[in-house]
């Protein structure tokens, strides 16, 4: 303990001996209380020899009492109440024993406990208040009035009580909280840290141009990106300053505080309802056991590695073909799971024998197989070495699992293979029909997971869109009325996961992706939340679907039937079972044309192996 808390132990010892005598005052409406202590000693050095040691193992004596909060408070009154209810246990079960308690008044125990409370709660409270009263006569957290913007602050709730705390014990922000916006109708007229709930978004005009409002902070962290969007918007139309706290994702990944002010980026306009997790489901698959991630450096599969890391795997194995990424998430992990067995391993899935012996020494348990290629256009223009990764490595990978006994299996799919009009979406639905092969092999859990487009992997539109603005315009889109599923990739990574806790063996999950989303709108607010106005400042032009594109994409076949499962956000594709021997003998064919290179013959023949896919 520091000098400082040895002070308050003193004091604390002071405070309890004038709780237990005024508890015998008030029990007995008397000052002259001495006949009634004398007969009842032992409880004085009892309640000290109970409570200061309940006192430091709640960590009273490690706390700085002058920035005394709601955490603080809530210690003081567990600390005093489980005094008082050992205090009572001793002394109505253990001290009758020893013949100590004759006529011992009960209600002491309580007005002890109350008076107690009374005095160390107000002793610590007061150095709270002191040091608000300080900070008002002194103005030390006061900025110049030139710098200091007048803050709405949208969302009425914890988020929003902590970012007016942070405000106001933060004088270099130079922000100062006004008043409160929440569309909860029971919080208007309110009062939140002294500030007014004015209402709700209806009101924000009128409260901006009233208020002299300079900046609109929207804390609220699990709100659906529609939220967002319609309150950024209101702010446009003010012609407001609108900035946001990060999502529950961001937050929950370490990489931010809550209390991050930033400017409000398209994820949020794009944020649904939060995943939820079971943690046991999840924990008990992948917690102490050795896990296998493909394609670890990529936008999914680097992802995966960070959340499966806080499940405390035994070992994190990480398979990528470049060097670069490889060492990029090794380096993260290594920094933010220190604990954590690593091992990065450079090789590619067309590889069997590498893949082979990776197996054999590591000796995966769980699997994640994410490795592929997935640029539509780039693999319209490299047919073989698109089949030769998403098909033939898939084999491998599923190949080596089987050998070594693997007991979880996941295949990383996209919608793209529902309906294929491309190269990519015709192997990746090869690539689930290797998976439902096997898992009627056994003798493992493989399932496949099946999901539209994340927000900001490599080779998506919204880095190409960011990447034109920049450059002044014009950003160019393929048609106006192209519409993609879309998803954080936290968000696709976490469902991900939970549907192979799921898995029985053979599933196909699909994830809920919510409504689809028009390219060209995505652009649009990518240009508003650049600083830009759509069509006068920043063009949009339309450049027509490229080979191997679709209008629309789907998440089920006609002849796939989509069934609840025990999670909300994740669907069952009911279908039918394909012949192996069939797949396997189209598949030997396929091998030879992928040694030839001949890309027209690639693509006749994957069309045979799915015969839903319309040849480009």
């Amino acid at each position: 303990m520091t000098l400082r808390n040895r002070y308050f132990l003193l004091l604390d010892l002071a405070l309890i001996g004038l709780a237990v005598f005024a508890s015998f005052a008030v029990r007995f409406d008397t000052l002259s209380v001495w006949d009634y202590i004398a007969p009842n000693w032992f409880f004085l050095p009892l309640v000290w020899l109970i409570r200061l040691p309940i006192f430091y193992a709640f960590g009273i004596y490690r706390r700085l009492w002058r920035y005394m909060s709601v955490n603080e408070i809530v210690a003081v009154i567990e600390a005093t109440l489980l005094g008082s209810a050992v205090a009572a246990v001793v002394i109505l079960l253990g001290l009758p024993a020893l013949d100590l308690i004759p006529g011992f008044p009960r209600s002491i125990i309580l007005i002890e406990g109350g008076l107690t409370l009374f005095l160390i709660g107000g002793l610590r409270f007061s150095f709270r208040l002191t040091r608000h009263w300080q900070k008002g006569a002194s103005g030390a957290d006061e900025s110049p009035a030139e710098t200091k913007r007048r803050v709405l602050v949208f969302g009425a709730g914890d988020a929003g009580d902590l970012i007016v705390r942070e405000m106001r014990t933060n004088p270099a922000l130079g922000l100062e909280p006004v008043a409160f916006l929440d569309d909860d109708p029971g919080k208007r007229g309110a009062t939140i840290q002294n500030l007014p709930v004015l209402g709700d978004r209806r009101h924000l005009a009128d409260v901006v141009a009233a208020r002299n409002i300079d900046l609109v902070v929207i804390a609220m962290p699990t709100a659906p990106g529609r939220v967002i969007r319609e309150i950024a918007e209101s702010c446009r139309q003010a012609d407001v300053l609108v900035r946001t706290i990060p999502g529950l994702y961001e937050i929950l990944g370490g990489a931010v505080k809550v209390s991050a002010i930033r400017q409000v980026q398209l994820e949020d306009l794009l944020r649904r309802d939060p995943v939820k997790i079971d943690l046991d489901q999840v924990g008990g698959y992948i917690g102490g056991t050795r896990v296998l991630v493909t394609g670890a450096g990529g936008s999914i599969g680097s992802e995966l590695c960070r959340q499966i890391a806080r499940f405390k795997p035994q070992k994190l194995i990480l398979f990528d073909l470049s060097e670069h990424n490889l060492y990029q998430i090794h380096r993260e992990l290594g920094k933010q799971f220190p604990a954590l067995t690593l091992a990065p391993i450079i090789g590619d899935v067309r590889n069997r024998e590498k893949v082979d012996a990776l197996f054999a020494q590591e000796q995966p348990q769980v699997v994640f197989h994410a490795a592929a290629h997935k640029h539509v256009p780039m693999v319209e223009w490299n047919v073989a070495e698109a089949i030769a990764t998403n098909v033939f490595g898939t084999r491998n990978v599923l190949a080596a699992s089987a050998r070594v006994g693997v007991g979880r299996f996941v295949l990383i799919s996209t919608d793209k293979a529902v309906n294929p009009r491309s190269v990519m979406g015709a192997t990746k639905r090869v690539a689930e029909l290797l998976a439902r092969d096997a898992a009627a092999q056994g003798p493992g859990v493989v399932v496949t997971v099946r999901f539209g487009n994340v927000l900001g992997s490599s080779g998506s539109v919204v880095p190409l869109f960011r990447e034109q603005i920049a450059a002044g315009g014009p950003v160019t889109v393929t048609d106006a009325e192209v519409e993609r599923y879309f998803m954080t990739i936290p968000e696709a990574v976490s469902l991900i996961i939970q549907a192979a806790a799921l898995g029985k063996g053979g599933e196909l999950f699909v994830l809920d992706m919510g409504e689809p989303v028009k390219i060209s709108e995505l652009a649009r607010d990518l240009i508003r939340l650049s600083g830009f106005e759509p069509g006068e400042d920043i063009a949009i032009t339309y450049t027509g679907l490229r080979v191997g594109e679709k209008l629309r994409e789907e998440l089920f076949a006609a002849n796939e039937q989509p069934q609840r499962t025990t999670h909300a956000q994740i669907f069952a594709a009911r279908t039918e079972q394909r012949d192996g021997a069939i797949l396997h003998r189209a598949l030997a064919e396929l091998e030879m044309l992928v040694r030839a290179g001949d890309a027209p013959e690639l693509r006749h023949k994957l069309g045979e192996v799915v015969p839903e896919y319309t040849v480009g």
